[in-house]
C-alpha cells in the first residue's frame, strides 16, 4: 500500500504545523540532526524549524508533558511556550519533532494543539517501524537510560495485558500504533495524518530519508545530509555489558552525570562502535504475538485511511534467522566489550585531568593579574623602577636618604 508520489506532501502555501511525534527507533535522531543543521536553508524556503539547540524540541516535550528526565527538566521550563510563540509569529510551514511526544496524553495533546493559534493547518507525521525490531531497540534504551531491568522480564511486562508497569505503559504509549493515531489525530481529517513506514532490512540506505523528504515537503532543497548525531545500536554483549554496569554505577552516579558518562561515552561513543557482535532480536516464542499484533493494527490504519508514505506490509518483520540471549551472555563475550570501555574512560580521565590543569593555570593567572590591578600606584611605580638598572639605582638612593632620616 504505497502511497502516489504527490499525495503526502502538503503544499507551502499556507500556514502549517508538520508536527511530527515519533515513534522512537524509527530514524528521529537523524531526522532531528539534518533539520537542525539546515535549519537556515529551509527558512529561505519559508520553512520554520524552531530551535537555538540541537535537543530543543526534546526540551518542549519534556516542558508540555511535565517529564522528569535526568536533570534535564529543569532547563525545559518554558520551552514548549517559547517554541509555540515562534510557531504563531512565522508566516509559512513550521516542522516540530520529537519522539517522546508520541506518549501525551489528550490533555497535553489538546495543549499542543491549540499553542499554535487559530487558522493553523496541522498535519500530523507519525514515523513506525515494524515490531520485530522496535521490542529489542525499545529494551535496549532502557538499558542506555539506567535500566537493571532483564531482556525476559522486559518482555513479560510489555505482553502484560494490565499494563500497568512503569515500562508496560511507556512502551505501548510509545509504539502502539492506533493508539498514538487516536491522540494525536482525533480532530484531524485522515487525509491530514501521515504514516511513514521505516524500510524492510535490505532496503536502499537513503529510502527512509526519501519518505521524510516527501512527507515532509524537503523534495528539491539543498540539505547536508552528513550525518552528526545518532541515537546508534549495540550488539548483544555490549547491551549486556551495560546493564552490567548499571547495577554498579546507578547506586553511585546522578542522572546529570551517567547521561554523558555512560549513555554517551560509553553506549554511543563506544560500544556502539562496535558492529561485529551478534545484533539484538526478538525470541522466536515471540515472533507469532508480534506478527498477529502488527496484522491487526494494518488492518485498523487501512480502514481509516491515513496517508502512508511507504508500505504497510513493512510493518510486518521477519523473524530472526538466529537468537542470541543476552541475559544469558557468557562472560568471554562481554569482555573485548569492557576493555574498549575502560580504554574509552581512561582516555576520558586523561582528558579531564588535562582540563583540569588547564582550568588551574587559568585561575593562577586570573588571581595574579587580580593581585597586580589591587596594587597601589607606589607599588607599581617600585616595580617599575626595579625593573630598569637606572630605576635600581635611583631606589637606592631614596632608601639611603631615608634611612639617614630614621
Amino acid at each position: 500500500m504505497t502511497t502516489p508520489p504527490t499525495a503526502a506532501a502538503p503544499t507551502p502555501t499556507a500556514k502549517r504545523v508538520l508536527l511530527h511525534v515519533g515513534t522512537p527507533k524509527t530514524g528521529t535522531s537523524y531526522l532531528q540532526d539534518v533539520l537542525f543543521r539546515n535549519r537556515e536553508v529551509l527558512r529561505g524556503h519559508g520553512i520554520l524549524y524552531p530551535a537555538d539547540r540541537f535537543d530543543g524540541h526534546f526540551l518542549a516535550a519534556l516542558d508540555l508533558m511535565r517529564l522528569t528526565w535526568g536533570g534535564l527538566e529543569t532547563q525545559a521550563v518554558g520551552a514548549w511556550d517559547r517554541l509555540a510563540e515562534q510557531v504563531r509569529a512565522w508566516p509559512g510551514t513550521s516542522i516540530i519533532s520529537h519522539e517522546i511526544l508520541s506518549t501525551a496524553s489528550p490533555m497535553q495533546i489538546d495543549r499542543a494543539m491549540t499553542s499554535f493559534g487559530e487558522g493553523v493547518e496541522v498535519h500530523l507525521i507519525v514515523s513506525v517501524r515494524d515490531l520485530v525490531r522496535q521490542v529489542p531497540a525499545e529494551w535496549q534504551e532502557n538499558v542506555k537510560h539506567r535500566s537493571l531491568v532483564s531482556y525476559a522480564h522486559f518482555l513479560e511486562m510489555i505482553r502484560d495485558p494490565a499494563r500497568d508497569t512503569r515500562i508496560g505503559s511507556w512502551f505501548w504509549g510509545a509504539q502502539e500504533i492506533p493508539d498514538i493515531l487516536d491522540r494525536w489525530g482525533a480532530i484531524l481529517p485522515p487525509e491530514q495524518v501521515h504514516l511513514v513506514t521505516v524500510p524492510r532490512p535490505g532496503s536502499a540506505p537513503d529510502e527512509l530519508w526519501r519518505r521524510f523528504s516527501h512527507t515532509f515537503g524537503l523534495d528539491g532543497i539543498d540539505l547536508d545530509l552528513t550525518p552528526e548525531r545518532a541515537n546508534p545500536s549495540l550488539g548483544v554483549p555490549e547491551t549486556a555489558l551495560l546493564r552490567l554496569v548499571n547495577k554498579r554505577v546507578t547506586p553511585v552516579v546522578d542522572p546529570p552525570d551517567y547521561r554523558p558518562l555512560v549513555r554517551e561515552l560509553l553506549a554511543h561513543q563506544t560500544l556502539s562502535r562496535r558492529t561485529s557482535s551478534a545484533r539484538l532480536g526478538l525470541p522466536p516464542a515471540t515472533h507469532a504475538w508480534v506478527q498477529d499484533l502488527s496484522r491487526s493494527w494494518i488492518a485498523e490504519v487501512e480502514q481509516r485511511g491515513y496517508d502512508v508514505v511507504g508500505d504497510l506490509a513493512d510493518l510486518l518483520g521477519a523473524p530472526s534467522e538466529t537468537f542470541t540471549d543476552p541475559d544469558t551472555a557468557p562472560a568471554d563475550d562481554l569482555l573485548p566489550a569492557a576493555l574498549d570501555a575502560i580504554t574509552a574512560l581512561l582516555v576520558e580521565g586523561s582528558r579531564l585531568r588535562e582540563s583540569e590543569a588547564n582550568l588551574a593555570r587559568e585561575l593562577e593567572e586570573a588571581r595574579h593579574e587580580l593581585h597586580l590591578a589591587r596594587r597601589t600606584t607606589a607599588e607599581r611605580t617600585v616595580q617599575a623602577l626595579e625593573a630598569r638598572p637606572s630605576g635600581r639605582k635611583a631606589l637606592g638612593a631614596y632608601r639611603r636618604v631615608r634611612g639617614r632620616h630614621h
